[in-house]
């Protein structure tokens, strides 16, 4: 029999404590100990490790699920909604609500593209979506 102190094995142990365990499974505590610092090791040489905020799509993917056949339909009955709310602008409206908040284009370069001021594309803008609100 061999004694073991469980803080070494287990990081919520916060104290001491010591076990006797047989030794086959303080051999394999130990051996699972090395093959994680070799693991940690093989990470840190080949640059390897992952960080969730360094805009690479691991978060995204890391975090991504499987929408559920009733979310999928929600999703489409919704871009529909939009879609039409959308269409049942005017012309001017819908494109530049398309350009500005779809497409991501800047007010002034809008306003630039039709000639136009820009607190006038501004408020077509605001009075766009205001009418797709009550659309949808």
């Amino acid at each position: 029999m061999t004694t073991i102190n469980l803080k070494d094995f287990y990081s919520w142990h916060t104290h001491d404590e010591y076990i006797e365990v047989s030794d086959e499974v303080a051999a394999e505590l130990r051996a699972d100990k090395l093959y994680e610092a070799a693991y940690q090791r093989r990470l840190t040489r080949h640059k390897a490790q992952y960080s969730l905020d360094c805009e690479d799509g691991i978060e995204y993917s890391a975090c991504l699920h499987e929408p559920t056949p009733q979310e999928v339909l929600e999703l489409k009955e919704r871009f529909i909604r939009l879609w039409n709310a959308l269409n049942s602008l005017p012309e001017i409206q819908g494109r530049r609500i398309d350009a500005h908040i779809i497409l991501g284009i800047s007010i002034k370069a809008i306003a630039e593209a039709d000639g136009v001021h820009e607190e006038s594309v501004r408020q077509s803008i605001k009075r766009g979506l205001e009418r797709m609100k009550k659309t949808f």
